[in-house]
């Protein structure tokens, strides 16, 4: 069966998983703790719609039967579909997440997830959202320690989120994925002048205080970056990409701040500091403010 056509049972179901009127309704009035556990299901549902994808494509190569995991792969597909329009009628009820819809490359799923797992009145600085989100490169802890940040969180901005802004970086619409590019082009450059040296011999002494450790760099690429004064270019892209995560969680907590609490958040350590020495000018959310639609994020707090 060709991945093209649909089984006549997956198109019988369809009217089951299409996203009537009160569904619409209900995904509006979701819960906090609602919408994370549905931006969670959908991830679940497109890894699995996904390992079906290979498998039917395997199977058909094969020239093997695969009607049922035909059937399989668009029924994921229909559920997955379902799911990410009742995340887009969740953000789209709110002011923010109607900002959130209005960035390219941002969407239902990752709109739906910002609203529900960013909480502005437990960050007073865009500091805590960073740490929260696992963007903060001095959070340590122990072994038998709480993790200090979410990591399910944490793979959806800096890798889900992040690698939108680099499929879009070529598109004049996409702010984040323009300046990510200009971010990569700005540290490759520096990593060509072997600005990163000093990085590059702490990587080289912490593996040669663990022989385990040694033996398994050597034979990478990094190593040899490494002893050049240099990171490699995953590295590099790696670096862009969290900076440009991070600029937009800065302006998604500038925009919330203003939403709840009808005022400016706190300057940025840096900006309230100058005599710390340069450093860039300030860039403010794009689209913002705007004549955005939708409830306040005091609503959504409501009961929690």
């Amino acid at each position: 069966m060709s991945t093209e056509v649909l089984t006549s049972e997956v198109e019988l179901a369809e009217p089951l998983v299409r996203l009537g009127k009160d569904v619409k309704q209900a995904s509006r009035v979701l819960t906090l703790r609602e919408a994370r556990w549905l931006v969670d299901t959908y991830y679940q549902m497109q890894d699995g719609r996904i390992r079906s994808k290979s498998q039917l494509d395997r199977q058909e190569e094969a020239a093997e039967p695969n009607r049922l995991i035909g059937w399989v792969f668009g029924t994921w597909r229909r559920f997955e579909d379902t799911v990410k329009a009742a995340l887009g009628e969740f953000s789209s009820a709110y002011k923010v997440g109607n900002w959130l819809l209005a960035q390219y490359g941002i969407g239902p799923v990752l709109s739906a997830a910002m609203l529900s797992n960013f909480d502005i009145r437990k960050a007073r600085t865009v500091g805590h959202m960073w740490r929260f989100a696992g963007l903060d490169p001095t959070c340590v802890w122990k072994k038998g320690e709480k993790r200090p940040y979410n990591a399910q969180l944490k793979a959806i901005c800096a890798y889900k989120m992040g690698e939108c802004f680099v499929k879009f970086q070529n598109r004049d619409l996409c702010y984040y994925g323009k300046l990510l590019a200009y971010k990569k082009a700005e540290l490759t450059v520096y990593n060509e002048a072997r600005k990163f040296k000093d990085f590059a011999a702490t990587e080289i002494k912490r593996c040669v205080e663990n022989t385990a450790l040694l033996k398994k760099m050597k034979v990478t690429e990094r190593w040899k970056h490494w002893q050049d004064g240099r990171i490699c270019p995953a590295n590099v892209h790696d670096r862009a990409r969290r900076w440009a995560v991070k600029l937009f969680i800065s302006h998604l907590h500038e925009v919330m701040y203003w939403d709840y609490y009808s005022k400016a958040p706190p300057a940025p350590f840096i900006f309230a500091h100058p005599e710390l020495g340069d450093h860039r000018h300030k860039l403010d959310p794009p689209l913002w403010p705007g004549e955005y639609e939708g409830r306040p994020l005091s609503e959504l707090y409501t009961g929690t």
